[in-house]
């Protein structure tokens, strides 16, 4: 009788973890390697889930509602979908928010507002992302310009160079550059 192969995480560092971590990042044998035993303290099964992600993003916002934000972020970082995020979705992720130019950290804000996955933002994607913000930073007024709605509409009708009412990741990209304000409010870390 064939066993089926169960689709067990590591929780030991490879060469081959290592070699593919820093072909894609800054980090050091030394800095992937600490990196990765705090990731195993935390998360000893290898996998980290989508409550444990929303327990970490509480430690950096305890006055903030998590939930939306992660929920999007978890998504966004999940690269292969299976519901966990193993270290090295981890700290590619990190990598990219952290040590990217401004283009490629853009980028990844992009891919998290891309609610869809179609490559494209639209007015509802936009305001679900800035509702989910202002939810993790504990914001509570959203009336008049703070409208999640009325600021996602600003934004696209400001960025949107081609007239669909969306936003591709070029348009995204260039208009934050471009637009100290809406760079700051939508990619703050980029």
């Amino acid at each position: 009788m064939g066993a089926k192969k169960s689709k067990e995480v590591s929780t030991e560092l490879t060469a081959k973890q290592i070699a593919l971590i820093k072909a894609n990042t800054k980090y050091t044998d030394q800095e992937i390697r600490e990196w990765h035993t705090g990731f195993i303290r935390d998360c000893p099964n290898g996998k980290l889930d989508k409550k444990k992600f929303a327990e970490v993003y509480k430690q950096f916002y305890p006055d903030g509602k998590v939930d939306k934000y992660c929920k999007h972020a978890f998504d966004t970082f999940d690269t292969n979908h299976d519901g966990s995020i193993t270290f090295e979705e981890f700290l590619l992720a990190i990598a990219a928010t952290s040590q990217g130019n401004v283009d490629e950290r853009l980028a990844v804000a992009f891919d998290l507002y891309d609610i869809s996955n179609d490559g494209q933002i639209d007015q509802k994607e936009l305001a679900t992302m800035i509702s989910a913000m202002y939810d993790l930073v504990g914001e509570q007024d959203r009336k008049g310009d703070k409208d999640p709605k009325k600021r996602a509409a600003d934004i696209i009708t400001k960025l949107d160079l081609t007239g669909d009412k969306k936003l591709t990741k070029a348009e995204f990209i260039s208009g934050c550059k471009t637009d100290p304000v809406i760079h700051q409010m939508l990619a703050p870390n980029a």
